[in-house]
């Protein structure tokens, strides 16, 4: 009876024990560690640098995240310099060689897709400037397929012992994937060649997928607040609506310069979500993109 009661009492704490994660993913956007789920399920652990509300340009490194680098087997982030002005004392401070940029555990997702708006230049007074390349590529589904691809290999790569389950969820995230590109294709059809104005230059991806032509930013700066001369030389520019179609923002950006331009000029002003969480809609990839086109299409009706 003993023995049987010892047996029955290990059964259930080997059942009640936790399943502990094989990789600590680390990343710069919430997009990255979102995707990072799909791919590893219960077999990674995530936590993003940033949330949707959040200018991912400009966050503080707080002990908090410096010891999630220090614990972290993978990092995944944009790169391209979206993050040059924190991640660089992050890395130094978590003093974790591994993650290091050129070492198998470091990620830059947008190195794996083509990137838009190369410039070369490297003159900060133009404000947010990236001389790499735009590194906003999570609005352009195409852009998820290959980076889904890239870091379902380098989760196999550092967790070899699990590599077959990484395969097989890229492959079940891709079919899912492919089947949702072909819908919201399907649906934006009547999109294409319509006018916006940005606040920022954040939705060049959106706009190279879709066929949207953009026009104009708020910003007359690249991160520099909309100032009163430019929005009211936009206003001249755009008096007659038929100039443009959207004003877009992000969740993290005011939103008095995009409802002072509409309000004067009947253009729609619009808010889409940056990335998962920026919206009530937006809970994960699937439904990110599915509010953007929802929104986008309800202000065209």
């Amino acid at each position: 009876m003993r023995i049987l009661t010892k047996i029955i009492l290990t059964s259930l704490m080997l059942t009640a024990a936790p399943v502990m994660a094989d990789l600590n993913i680390f990343t710069c956007e919430p997009e990255w560690s979102v995707l990072a789920s799909e791919l590893g399920g219960d077999l990674v652990k995530t936590s993003s640098a940033t949330n949707a509300l959040q200018d991912p340009h400009y966050i503080q490194a707080r002990p908090s995240l410096i010891s999630k680098v220090r614990r972290a087997d993978l990092i995944v982030c944009s790169g391209a310099e979206l993050e040059i002005g924190w991640l660089p004392m992050l890395l130094q401070k978590g003093n974790n060689p591994k993650v290091l940029p050129g070492n198998d555990g470091f990620l830059e997702a947008s190195s794996f897709v083509r990137r838009l708006d190369v410039s070369g230049s490297t003159d900060r007074s133009q404000g947010d400037v990236h001389p790499q390349g735009n590194p906003h590529v999570q609005t352009n589904p195409h852009n998820i397929r290959l980076i889904a691809e890239a870091m379902a290999e380098r989760m196999a790569l550092l967790d070899p012992d699990n590599s077959d389950t990484y395969k097989q969820r890229l492959i079940d995230f891709t079919q899912r994937w492919n089947a949702a590109i072909s819908r919201w294709e399907e649906r934006v059809s009547g999109l294409r060649g319509k006018r916006v104005i940005t606040h920022h230059k954040s939705w060049i991806y959106l706009e190279d997928w879709l066929g949207l032509e953009e026009v104009a930013t708020l910003e007359a700066i690249s991160g520099i607040p909309p100032t009163a001369t430019h929005l009211s030389g936009l206003l001249n520019r755009f008096a007659d609506k038929s100039k443009a179609d959207f004003i877009i923002r992000a969740p993290f950006q005011s939103d008095k310069p995009s409802v002072w331009l509409s309000d004067r000029t009947g253009i729609p002003a619009i808010l889409l979500p940056l990335t998962v969480g920026g919206t009530e809609g937006a809970v994960d990839l699937f439904s990110f993109f599915d509010d953007i086109i929802n929104r986008l299409l309800d202000a065209e009706g």
